[in-house]
């Protein structure tokens, strides 16, 4: 009786939200990101509206919450040792399907505004969205140290804008080195900690020219992929030789 409960709880915090009294209306600036040899990264811009048949209620507070999943990937954990003298991988455990990156930007701080109830029926915030399952163990603490280090896992508490209730924005960058695939986006709309309405959307990140040549040659054809490789450092090897002894000359 206590699981059916639990399970009819969880079923009613994820369910739609139909008809209800405020809605998200967003939009992104860009859609599609293309990655070539220039690419330094991007800045998207996410604004929106509250959509609302009745006056603004002013005994609440109203929040909204942006987060952006990049691509999952599974990952080799390697821990490593002291053995005699020098250090060794001595342990490995493979974690399955974390995003390559993540981040969540918020209007206020999120201890504020999202109760850890809220947060795990939506799996807003890393820490419930990646893993949860694998809560304490060492290769799930080891992936959100490392890409929170380099910068792939982020919260910025405070970075998105709302006006007079209505109106909001916030700007998410995506880093030089963004992996190809589709980032998913939601929008949550927050009051007094409970999720009133929810938008999804998704930017698809995707190789373009000399890099998507590279890229599918090296996945389709590793052979002539390393053929390659092997005869431009030969070359350049050879050109760099060259050079010095016209130089001494």
């Amino acid at each position: 009786m206590r699981r059916f409960l639990a399970l009819l709880t969880l079923a009613l915090g994820l369910a739609p939200l139909p008809g209800a009294a405020e809605q998200v209306v967003a939009a992104l600036s860009q859609t599609q990101v293309s990655v070539n040899a220039n690419f330094e990264g991007s800045e998207i811009l996410v604004f929106g509206a509250i959509k609302r048949e009745e006056t603004i209620p002013r005994d609440s507070n109203l929040d909204v919450i942006v987060t952006v999943a990049g691509p999952e990937q599974v990952e080799t954990i390697r821990r490593k040792d002291r053995r005699f003298g020098i250090w060794i991988n001595v342990e490995a455990q493979v974690v399955g399907h974390t995003p390559v990156f993540y981040t969540v930007a918020s209007t206020r701080a999120l201890d504020e505004i999202l109760p850890p109830l809220t947060d795990s029926l939506w799996k807003i915030t890393a820490d419930k969205r990646i893993l949860p399952g694998l809560r304490g163990l060492p290769a799930r603490d080891a992936i959100l140290r490392l890409r929170r280090n380099a910068d792939l896992y982020r919260t910025r508490e405070g970075e998105v804008e709302l006006v007079e209730d209505t109106l909001f924005r916030t700007s998410i960058a995506l880093p030089a080195n963004i992996v190809e695939g589709g980032y998913a986006t939601r929008i949550f709309l927050l009051r007094d900690g409970k999720v009133i309405d929810s938008y999804g959307t998704s930017i698809d990140v995707e190789k373009v020219g000399l890099e998507r040549w590279l890229y599918n040659l090296a996945y389709r054809n590793a052979f002539l992929y390393g053929v390659m490789a092997l005869a431009v450092a030969a070359f350049c090897g050879w050109g760099a030789s060259a050079i010095f002894r016209l130089i001494r000359r």
